[in-house]
């Protein structure tokens, strides 16, 4: 079976069973199997690899047009013992609107395609045998879809890849108590060596928490619950900080009557402090590459745990302590492995796509960033949020500049311990941190332009055009996409003039590092890419992952000291 490990170490039971697997598979391209009776059908001639979307050539399909529809269905055998409790079925994200029956029966819907849902299906199952089927609708080229990366035209182009429709990750089910705990969120206090735990439970008993480190007890607790959230504040004995290149994290074992979960945590504070940005209190420079997380065989979703691992381990190779996290919502596993090499990244929405001109576009964005905020606050690899990515004007009709507001309120809302970026790139209306889009590749222009940030001014053609919201010279300043310099042997593009010798592209790379680096306005910056995808030839790895160079070397240029860092 491809990916057998559980989904979420980070909120896991032993008392789970996986469903990827062959599941039977069927192509709906008039979105009409409701009417032919697809919600209990289980002969469909096709079989689908779940999780892999029916584009990718892992799902055994390999459709790449646009698919308006298709349906999924499997048997899945239920323990007469799990009735008992309850049966939650869960799936990690499905792209775009699922809907979910048992024995031919609706029992859940969602919309949004990146995003965890959750459904009890206890009242719908029976003991033994049992029909499971799930319909999946998408429309990429929808203004009201957040879609990323996804092509809106039948072909990759430019920067828009492969679309991905339907299951692209892990279905599962897990058996629960009756009393049982829905969630939990750790709020870490670095400062006073604490965490406070906040829990989500069903039903009355008593809530405990144990708290290790390397196998040694660091803190305990338990308190009487009943139906509700419940917080404790646990002072730790030990205080073993997570930091860049540090994993460091405390398992927690959670206790709720008869239901026992297991997690973890890390102990670490990310705040603004004028132009600097600081993790425990220390000026970090944030050295990040953009990452997309696409694969060649798996579009949206890693062959294997492994090829997860692997990619922080080639970004942190070639000198980078984190990524930003582009236009997707990445997998709990992937930040699993993040957390655990103290690798930063910046969680996103996948804007592209959804039409922010519209307000009714914010309608669509809230619910599905706020089931990613909430999914993902207890990663101490998480170290700042991005609703939002280049609000380039829609058929002549600029940003609604009250929808980006809404949206950095609301995520400050939802996380107060991060810095959250309104937009990046363009165009700024209220937001913690100025970043700047730059893909100039003169170097000794990039440096004198650069320098200018000092005085106050920023070199970019849309600020005086339009900017809601001007650089003030007191807030920290985050080149967030800078290089992207083309370097391949097949046809594809990249950003500016190619180099003509390999020599060449690693000056240039040097120098525009360089003069981030040395600039004392400047806490971070992101290099655009990891790796190549599709036609876009400019990462510093293939699409495969092979490195096009000697990784030492950009080692050694990424890990200078920066001016700004401590």
């Amino acid at each position: 079976m491809y990916r057998p490990e559980h989904p979420n170490p980070q909120f896991a039971r032993k008392t789970w069973q996986n469903l990827n697997g062959k599941w039977a598979f069927a192509l709906d391209q008039t979105d009409n199997g409701i009417d032919k009776g697809y919600a209990a059908k289980d002969d469909f001639s096709d079989t689908i690899e779940v999780p892999f979307c029916p584009e990718s050539s892992l799902s055994g399909i390999g459709h790449t047009d646009f698919i308006r529809a298709c349906w999924y269905t499997r048997h899945v055998d239920i323990p007469k013992g799990a009735l008992t409790g309850r049966v939650l079925l869960h799936f990690g994200a499905v792209d775009y609107e699922a809907t979910v029956y048992i024995g031919g029966r609706e029992v859940g819907r969602h919309k949004g395609g990146y995003t965890p849902f959750c459904i009890d299906v206890t009242d719908a199952v029976t003991p033994g045998d049992n029909l499971l089927t799930v319909r999946a609708r998408d429309n990429t080229r929808d203004p009201m879809i957040p879609s990323g990366k996804q092509s809106e035209r039948s072909n990759s182009y430019g920067c828009f890849y492969t679309r991905t429709t339907g299951i692209w990750q892990t279905v599962w089910l897990e058996f629960v108590p009756v009393a049982h705990i829905r969630s939990v969120r750790f709020t870490p206090d670095a400062a006073n060596a604490a965490v406070t735990v906040t829990a989500d439970v069903a039903g009355a008993g008593e809530f405990s928490v144990a708290v290790s480190y390397g196998g040694e007890p660091m803190a305990a607790a338990a308190v009487k619950a009943e139906g509700a959230p419940v917080t404790l504040t646990l002072p730790l004995a030990e205080a073993h900080l997570w930091e860049p290149g540090h994993g460091r994290l405390y398992d927690v074992t959670l206790i709720f009557g008869d239901d026992v979960v297991h997690s973890y945590f890390g102990l670490r504070d990310v705040r603004v402090d004028g132009r600097r940005v600081r993790i425990n209190g220390k000026s970090v420079f944030q050295r990040l590459v953009l990452d997309q997380g696409f694969y060649p065989d798996g579009v949206y979703t890693a062959p294997d745990e492994a090829a997860l691992a692997r990619d922080i381990e080639l970004s942190m190779a070639a000198g980078f302590n984190g990524a930003r996290l582009h236009q997707k919502v990445f997998e709990p596993l992937f930040l699993y492995h993040a957390d655990k090499a103290g690798y930063l990244c910046w969680g996103e929405y996948p804007n592209w796509g959804l039409d922010h001109t519209n307000i009714e576009a914010f309608f669509r964005f809230y619910k599905e960033w706020q089931e990613a905020v909430e999914r993902d606050f207890n990663h101490p690899s998480i170290i700042g949020w991005c609703p939002f990515n280049e609000t380039w004007d829609i058929g002549g009709r600029p940003q609604r500049n009250e929808l980006l507001e809404a949206a950095y309120r609301m995520t400050k809302a939802l996380d107060p311990t991060r810095p959250v970026i309104d937009v990046s790139g363009n165009y700024h209306v209220m937001t913690d941190i100025y970043d700047l889009h730059n893909y100039k590749q003169d170097p000794v222009l990039f440096r004198e332009k650069l320098d200018k940030l000092k005085d106050g001014e920023v070199w970019d053609p849309n600020i005086p055009r339009r900017q809601p919201l001007p650089w003030d010279g007191k807030m920290p300043m985050f080149m967030s996409e800078y290089g992207g310099i083309r370097w391949s042997d097949k046809d594809g593009w990249g950003y500016g003039e190619a180099p003509k010798e390999k020599e060449e592209f690693l000056a240039r790379y040097k120098a525009l590092t360089e003069a981030l680096l040395a600039n004392p306005v400047i806490f971070g910056f992101c290099y655009t890419q990891l790796y190549d995808v599709e036609q876009e030839q400019n990462g510093l790895y293939t699409y495969e992952r092979q490195p096009k160079f000697d990784m030492a070397f950009f080692k050694a240029v990424n890990t200078q000291l920066a001016a700004i860092e401590d």
